[in-house]
């Protein structure tokens, strides 16, 4: 999608602080971290929430969990604990059109979140 930020990050048109990438998935941190750790991993084809994916989608999913596991390791908050949030819809808090996980670590995190 032309009109997708995540989609010109996917492409590297849009500059971000990637820390992750292969052929299906890209991670880079928010650039309104709202904890110490606050990165996001999406995959490169543009996909809209979670809503859209189907069961022939479950090995990008499963990737992107594993590199937000993987990342939370590698940023030093997976042993004191992280959460990992993606959000549906605008009554979800979803504010950009393109599935993305929040991955969220390096402070107690507070329930409800929101």
């Amino acid at each position: 999608m032309t009109d997708c930020l995540f989609c010109g990050v996917a492409a590297r048109d849009v500059p971000a602080d990637v820390v992750f990438e292969d052929d299906l998935v890209l991670a880079f941190r928010d650039i309104n971290p709202q904890a110490p750790t606050h990165i996001l991993v999406i995959p490169r084809r543009h996909v809209g929430s979670a809503a859209e994916l189907t069961p022939a989608d479950d090995p990008l999913w499963a990737r992107l969990l594993h590199v937000a596991q993987q990342l939370a390791i590698a940023d030093g908050v997976a042993a004191d604990g992280y959460r990992v949030v993606t959000n549906i819809g605008r009554d979800g808090g979803q504010t950009v059109g393109h599935l993305h996980l929040h991955l969220l670590g390096g402070r107690h995190m507070t329930w409800p979140p929101g």
